[in-house]
């Protein structure tokens, strides 16, 4: 599978500051750009950054950047699922995973998220792929927005929309762990059905267990 990354951008005007959003970005780029110092969900700023050169270096890895001058303060990452996790178990070469999206406190809300996704989108090739992505509320920034786990699954539910991602059942024993957690699929317009079926099959492989 080719696995084709056209660039897109738009610029968005935020109440704290206007910000590109732009991507895929390459790995030689993304190197030579800041990381803002709370850029910290996942690991510090320094090493964020290197994960994020890594995953763009990747044949299917595609990082959505929002930046504001030359400091990076929101990203997205597509990559395929981790060889651990039960979404990589049938190797399919068109299933990839929203794995992370953060964007720094200063430019959350103002539709930043939504933007990031709307401009992954932008590329045709994506309607090559099954995107998902898996929810969990120990995730979530609940103490810094100050949202309980219902009001921050609806937010990133409506985030997850408008990159025309839609909510799936699975039985997947993590999600099904709290009923907060959720996965959720964008489905491109050129996947035959003998993936739709691989998907479903990945997404209950629990129904004949007793």
């Amino acid at each position: 599978m080719d696995h084709v990354k056209t660039y897109y951008a738009k610029e968005i005007k935020h109440k704290n500051g206007n910000l590109i959003i732009e991507g895929p970005i390459p790995p030689e780029t993304l190197t030579n750009l800041d990381f803002h110092e709370n850029l910290v969900a996942f690991r510090p700023p320094t090493q964020q950054q290197k994960a994020l050169v890594e995953i763009a270096a990747l044949p299917e890895g595609r990082i959505i950047i929002a930046r504001e001058m030359n400091e990076v303060v929101g990203y997205v990452t597509f990559l395929y699922p981790d060889p651990l996790e039960r979404w990589s178990q049938g190797k399919m070469i068109n299933l990839i995973e929203l794995g992370a999206i953060e964007i720094i406190p200063k430019f959350r809300g103002g539709g930043v998220g939504k933007s990031l996704l709307q401009v992954s989108m932008m590329d045709d090739a994506m309607d090559d792929y099954i995107i998902l992505t898996t929810e969990y509320y120990w995730h979530w920034d609940l103490k810094g927005t100050k949202l309980n786990v219902w009001e921050y699954r609806k937010m990133m539910e409506k985030m997850m929309n408008a990159g025309g991602l839609e909510y799936y059942a699975t039985d997947d024993p993590e999600i099904s762990s709290h009923p907060a957690n959720c996965m959720m699929a964008r489905i491109g317009k050129r996947i035959n059905q003998n993936s739709i079926q691989q998907f479903d099959s990945l997404r209950f492989m629990n129904r004949f267990m007793y």
